[in-house]
């Protein structure tokens, strides 16, 4: 631990299970910000956090504050990971990271510039069981990876005012849920080399559903599926020549998998054993990346957040979404 204080910003449910892991892990959570100070109160009483801010600007002003969580909608995380970096504090913003690649861009700049940490809250990526597979691919126990899939479908509150659904917030199953998966095959495979998109819009232009398929580079195949009105099975596989992974329901939560040879053998099962939801990972890797002073990133560079946030900008542009403040 390199004795970072912690700052959230909002106080949404999304905030509160982050909390609750910082509380887990041991780290020093030292205040929160929100637009009201009910709301800062409140949270702060919950988790037993010192200062309760009644407005972001004063969070990311106070002194005792390292790091700060952006954990709003879609649509604000860039100005409130701007403001973060502006006052000198490093940034955990949710995921999706922006609202799209120019978003992304701005703020990778302006960290750099300020020698502050800005990096993405796609906390499957540090659970334990995402880095055992890593580990399993790097020492070629899978071959040549052929193919990976992924799901994450959910049933979600239809109602067109939800901001799930509202396109002023961001709304639409891309970049609530698709950016899991997403992630997970650039993850795995790199970036894409083709990408193929299909959805299904509601009516107030969101994604409902959208379907991807993609080509990496040596010729492998990603296949995605992320559903707002449809519970799937939220599995994903990994397949390759020596042997599959199989990722079990909820594939991006701490869960199990199975190693599996081509004649059905299980080689290797394993089964997360973690504390709290296991968003304290995340928070733990952005604690040691500032102790070394790896601005970068290692598990998940900001220069992928970005480039992925351009994923999904053409999966967008492919199933016809755009988002009110880019009409301009």
């Amino acid at each position: 631990m390199t004795g970072l204080r912690w700052g959230i910003l909002a106080t949404g449910g999304i905030a509160g299970a982050f909390a609750s892991d910082l509380r887990t892990a041991g780290l020093d959570l030292v205040a929160v910000g929100s637009r009201s100070q009910e709301s800062a109160d409140a949270f702060a009483a919950r988790f037993d956090i010192a200062h309760a801010h009644p407005s972001y600007e004063a969070l990311v002003a106070d002194p005792d504050v390292d790091i700060i969580y952006v954990s709003t909608p879609h649509p604000m995380h860039h100005e409130n990971a701007r403001l973060a970096l502006e006052n000198g504090k490093h940034v955990l913003a949710e995921k999706a990271f922006t609202l799209n690649r120019a978003e992304a861009e701005d703020l990778q700049a302006l960290a750099a510039e300020k020698g502050l940490l800005v990096m993405e809250a796609m906390w499957t990526r540090y659970l334990p069981h995402m880095i055992r597979i890593r580990e399993l691919i790097a020492d070629g126990t899978l071959g040549e990876i052929r193919a990976v899939s992924a799901d994450h479908t959910q049933l979600l509150p239809s109602d067109p005012t939800h901001r799930l659904n509202a396109l002023e917030l961001g709304g639409g199953a891309l970049l609530d849920l698709g950016i899991y998966p997403i992630s997970f095959v650039w993850d795995i495979l790199g970036a894409p080399t083709d990408i193929r998109a299909v959805g299904r819009l509601i009516e107030t232009g969101a994604d409902s559903e959208v379907a991807t398929v993609m080509t990496h580079e040596g010729g492998a195949i990603s296949t995605t599926l992320s559903s707002s009105r449809a519970s799937g099975p939220n599995a994903a596989s990994i397949v390759g020549t020596e042997a599959r992974i199989d990722i079990d329901r909820v594939w991006y939560t701490p869960t199990s998998f199975r190693v599996i040879l081509p004649d059905g053998t299980v080689q290797e099962e394993y089964v997360s054993e973690v504390d709290g939801r296991g968003m304290q990972f995340q928070a733990l890797a952005a604690e040691r990346l500032v102790r070394d002073g790896i601005l970068e990133g290692d598990i998940l560079p900001i220069a992928e957040s970005v480039a992925i946030m351009g994923t999904l900008d053409e999966i967008r542009a492919q199933i016809g979404v755009r988002y009110p403040r880019e009409e301009a």
